[in-house]
């Protein structure tokens, strides 16, 4: 088998784990339980599983390695939290689609601060993402307009959430030009989900935080499988193409709605199933530079 095939694998894999943990992140939001220790949960397990990239880590830019790994951890652990506080007001898939449709702003980002000039078909991309939400919401709205006020604000918050998802990536591509180590971020990251979360429970869900066995359940599953997805993304991106294995590993919002219309009884119409199509087709234009 060669390199690239591997890498297609390795994405595919990916995939289906960003799926699943989205997917968890909605099952975990549908009652009302303490979001901060849920993403505390997650950041040990991430910590845990990391921890052996640490082994060769002694000469390393450790100035520029600690700065772009708080930078990105900020911007990680703040996007996860407003995604799963979106999730618990709108369906998983829309939630997904938003925040997995994150290559917008990155794209326009790398074209001011990094000297990236997106191309035709990323401009194309960027219109059909734009209106692959349009088509989603438009599916999902509902005549009730306490319910479609809720909506809009989850969708507020998830949009706000890809852009910190979009920082976070850029952070990571100017960082690891300036010297960051490339191991060692990711696991500072793990950090902020820990004590960020404990700052959120401690300022914001006071009056829910507990722990209980749901609540450690969820945590635990998704600290494991963002761990893969960690994992599986850098192995994908070392072995295979970064413009087919990105756009692969993004495409996980189809299995998170899939799994949404199968388990949760979400709403499935043609305008989703345009939105979704819109959604394949952003990713992929986003992804290319001809």
């Amino acid at each position: 088998m060669d390199k690239e095939m591997l890498g297609i694998i390795y994405a595919l894999i990916c995939l289906v784990l960003t799926a699943f943990n989205d997917f968890i992140f909605k099952m975990f939001a549908r009652k009302e339980r303490s979001k901060g220790l849920f993403c505390t949960i997650i950041g040990i397990f991430w910590m845990a599983a990391l921890s052996w990239t640490l082994r060769n880590c002694g000469n390393i830019d450790w100035k520029s390695t600690i700065f772009w790994g708080c930078v990105s951890g900020v911007m990680s652990a703040g996007g996860n939290l407003l995604l799963i506080e979106g999730m618990s007001r709108q369906s998983a898939g829309l939630c997904s689609l938003i925040y997995r449709l994150n290559l917008v702003p990155t794209v326009i980002g790398a074209g001011i601060f990094l000297g990236e000039i997106p191309s035709m078909t990323q401009y194309i991309g960027i219109v059909l993402a734009l209106f692959a939400i349009i088509l989603f919401q438009w599916g999902n709205s509902a005549g009730n307009s306490d319910s479609s006020k809720w909506a809009v604000q989850a969708i507020v918050m998830v949009g706000i959430a890809a852009f910190m998802r979009a920082a976070m990536n850029l952070s990571y591509k100017y960082g690891f030009l300036h010297g960051a180590n490339k191991d060692v971020v990711p696991f500072i990251n793990s950090l902020f989900w820990i004590f960020g979360g404990l700052l959120y429970a401690l300022i914001r869900e006071r009056k829910i935080v507990k722990f209980d066995r749901k609540l450690v359940g969820y945590g635990v599953m998704s600290g494991l499988l963002v761990a893969g997805i960690v994992f599986f993304m850098a192995a994908s991106l070392f072995y295979g193409k970064a413009s087919v294995v990105a756009p692969l590993a993004q495409m996980s919002f189809i299995g998170t709605f899939v799994l949404g219309v199968l388990f949760l009884k979400e709403k499935f119409s043609k305008k989703h199933l345009g939105a979704l199509l819109c959604g394949i087709a952003a990713v992929i234009l986003l992804s290319l530079k001809i």
